[in-house]
């Protein structure tokens, strides 16, 4: 019985949510089109200003590092998103672009 408790502990502990769970793609999409956050973008990489979530040195490679720019990149537009925004955001853009785990 002990082994059975140690087993299943050890598979909660390791079970890890998605990133972004707590978010809505669609409801990132909407603030991603409310921000415009694409005018930035295009000015850094040229043309589709999505092309800077595929590049080959993109700066975003977990979770944690895609808020970090999200934060930086709302407070050049003079926002502060909320952690509910972030959620939203970062589902959008980890089931569009990212495919983080």
């Amino acid at each position: 019985m002990k082994n059975l408790a140690a087993l299943l502990l050890c598979c909660a502990v390791s079970a890890q949510a998605a990133p972004f769970a707590e978010g809505d793609p669609q409801a990132g999409k909407k603030l991603f089109d409310q921000y415009d956050c694409n005018s930035c973008h295009k000015d850094k990489v040229g043309g589709d200003g999505n092309a800077i979530f595929t590049r080959s040195d993109r700066k975003v490679t977990s979770p944690q590092k895609m808020i970090e720019r999200m934060t930086m990149c709302s407070g050049a537009i003079g926002k502060k998103l909320s952690k509910q925004e972030q959620q939203h955001l970062g589902a959008y853009l980890n089931q569009s672009f990212y495919k983080l785990k």
